[in-house]
């Protein structure tokens, strides 16, 4: 299979894929994870379960993307402001939402106090061993600390053929350590399950490969067997069948990488991609109060996940309008006269 492609901005089908995991996370946590911290008043259907597994799309797409952006940004402190004027406005705008929300309409469960809540705003605060603001910010930790690791490696190793037997490392390391996850000591734990983020990592790298196959052509046989090891970590991480689930997210990823899933390229997907990220930002903790108020007002649990869902949609789109353009708006606009800064793109 082919996929070599001219160097492109977008590619229309990964947006729409985002949009459709971002909405599985969102009724994943709406149906299933709300059932089974509060309780509905109908039984979901386990279908909905699957939707957990979005976030595993995710990070196989910041592989994909965020390799593509590092090799277009020619220096790592465009880079980290690239990163940083993409994520931190929306994150403190979300934060900030879902802070006032929850202490409005509960849940009481979720409520932090206001210490925590700035400390989310720097996205170190589950290595400083607080909550989260909103259940869904475990993931960002991961996608920050992944932007470290891979900004280190592209402007200090720098090469490819150093680059490799490092990532050969890691996947390896990680299947050792989901192999061994509950006999791992207490003094490699940290260093393993957080900052190495052994579960996961392999999802990135697997990325980061396609996008080199996507960029340069078919790749050696090294690099084509260090993406079916990371890919067949995929199996050993999570329990059946979802296992099978991410498996198989690999084949549509790289269906949409290869133009063969264009026919998602719709405006309704297209938006929805846009506003992913906000979405993701002030969905599930806001969304559980509605919910949960919504059934105090003696409404049945399927309206009140609409008005969840309406809700968080709704901020999003204000999010996304208000602050998560205007602020890449600027940083483009203002790093423009910046050798090489026109060519970051929105990721």
């Amino acid at each position: 299979m082919s996929m070599v492609q001219p160097p492109a901005d977008r590619l229309g089908a990964l947006d729409a894929l985002r949009g459709l995991a971002a909405m599985a996370v969102v009724l994943f946590h709406y149906i299933h994870w709300y059932h089974r911290l509060y309780g509905h008043d109908f039984t979901p259907w386990s279908i909905f379960e699957a939707g957990r597994y979005g976030v595993h799309l995710f990070f196989m797409l910041s592989g994909f993307v965020i390799f593509m952006t590092l090799e277009r940004t020619p220096a790592p402190r465009l880079f980290a402001m690239a990163r940083a004027f993409r994520l931190l406005p929306a994150l403190w705008a979300g934060i900030a939402l879902t802070f006032l929300g929850v202490h409005w309409l509960g849940p009481d469960d979720r409520a932090v106090g206001l210490g925590t809540a700035l400390l989310n705003t720097t996205l170190l605060h589950e290595y400083l061993g607080f909550e989260h603001v909103d259940g869904a910010y475990w993931s960002l930790v991961i996608e920050a600390t992944f932007y470290v690791w891979i900004a280190l490696l592209h402007y200090v190793v720098k090469d490819w053929a150093r680059i490799r037997p490092l990532l050969w490392g890691w996947v390896l390391v990680s299947y050792a350590a989901v192999l061994l996850w509950k006999q791992i000591p207490d003094g490699l734990s940290f260093l393993l399950k957080d900052l190495l983020f052994t579960r996961y990592a392999p999802l990135f790298i697997s990325g980061m490969l396609i996008y080199r196959w996507y960029r340069h052509g078919r790749p050696n046989l090294n690099d084509q067997a260090l993406l079916a090891i990371a890919i067949g970590h995929s199996l050993l991480s999570y329990k059946a069948p979802f296992n099978l689930l991410v498996f198989a997210s690999y084949g549509i990823f790289m269906l949409a990488v290869t133009g063969r899933l264009d026919c998602l390229c719709r405006a309704p997907l297209l938006w929805l991609g846009r506003l992913s990220y906000s979405l993701y930002l002030v969905h599930q903790n806001i969304g559980y109060g509605i919910i949960s108020t919504a059934y105090t007002a003696g409404l049945p649990g399927w309206l009140g996940i609409v008005l969840a869902l309406a809700s968080a949609v709704a901020l999003a789109m204000l999010i996304h309008r208000l602050i998560e353009q205007p602020a890449l708006q600027w940083f483009r606009t203002r790093f423009r006269p910046h050798a090489g800064a026109e060519r970051i793109r929105r990721a």
